[in-house]
């Protein structure tokens, strides 16, 4: 495609979370440290959320790399199982041998068992969850009540959720209050700014293996940021095509009309990710023209 041409070595702007790609990023850092600290000191149950696209999945793996050996990862991608699917499959991924007729609270007395011995052993668990919004409610339930697996010793399960902003909103639901208040610290992974945004793009076009640093034009960056609305994963789909329009144009650099031809090939995606402010805008006047109508209506106020 358009590596040769860029003197590229791999694809700079790829979908897939990829942590050879990690960009140390204010946010993402924060919130890593957030979670490393926590878990260190015997605090986690942590919730990680962020908009549609702001690298929560890539966050989640580096994680799995900073992990000390002493805390074993179970990690779960996609946890939209029934409860007993759930503590299932917690105890499979812990490497345990239970037969498929096991009962409830059987298998709880095999996770006990099992985390206790573990701690004997100075290891403990991490159950990271991805995409935790994709829960039941009842499975919810079940991830709280695995925390009382936990009570005779803190450490040895220690819980991580990432999420979209759906997860916040269903946990402050009144029936969610019990889970709500075992969650020890929460982060919200902000969009990046202008700067972060040019130092992304050059840290993957580096990475990629581009021997001149920055690919994009002054002018390409900045409308590649106000059209990204600074998620990482647009960036990447907007910096990918804007990287092929600018190969077919024949530039060595990529220019504004190569981005416009990006952000134009994917209109319905940067559409859906923006947030006009005029509705709001129109909303507020009609409100106070309502307001004056009446206040003018009962002689309160005058025209003039």
């Amino acid at each position: 495609m358009y590596l040769e041409h860029f003197q590229l070595k791999q694809m700079p702007f790829e979908l897939a979370p990829n942590p050879h790609f990690y960009c140390q990023l204010p946010g993402h850092e924060d919130a890593l440290n957030t979670i490393l600290l926590s878990l260190k000191n015997g605090e986690g149950f942590i919730k990680i959320t962020g908009e549609v696209g702001t690298g929560k999945t890539l966050l989640c793996k580096q994680l799995l790399r900073k992990l000390s050996e002493d805390l074993i990862p179970v990690y779960m991608p996609n946890p939209a199982y029934t409860p007993s699917e759930f503590r299932h499959s917690f105890a499979q991924e812990l490497g345990m041998e239970l037969p498929p007729d096991i009962k409830r609270h059987e298998l709880e007395r095999e996770l006990r068992e099992h985390l206790k011995n573990l701690f004997h052993s100075n290891q403990s668990v991490v159950l990271i969850v991805d995409e935790a919004q994709t829960m039941p409610d009842e499975t919810l339930e079940t991830l709280r009540l695995l925390t009382n697996l936990k009570t005779d010793y803190d450490k040895n399960l220690q819980i991580v959720l990432f999420g979209q902003q759906e997860l916040d909103r269903r946990l402050r639901q009144p029936k969610m209050r019990q889970l709500m208040q075992r969650i020890v610290f929460s982060y919200q992974l902000p969009p990046l700014t202008q700067q972060e945004t040019e130092d992304y793009l050059c840290h993957r076009l580096i990475t990629a293996g581009y021997p001149y640093g920055q690919v994009f034009s002054t002018k390409a960056r900045r409308m590649l940021y106000q059209a990204s609305q600074g998620l990482p994963r647009l960036i990447n789909i907007l910096g990918h095509k804007s990287m092929m329009a600018s190969f077919g144009n024949g530039e060595k650099k990529v220019s504004a009309r190569s981005v416009r031809q990006a952000i134009q090939d994917s209109i319905d995606i940067v559409y859906s990710i923006q947030r006009p402010k005029w509705p709001y805008i129109v909303t507020a006047i009609c409100y106070t023209a309502g307001i004056m109508g009446i206040l003018q209506y009962y002689h309160l106020v005058k025209f003039v």
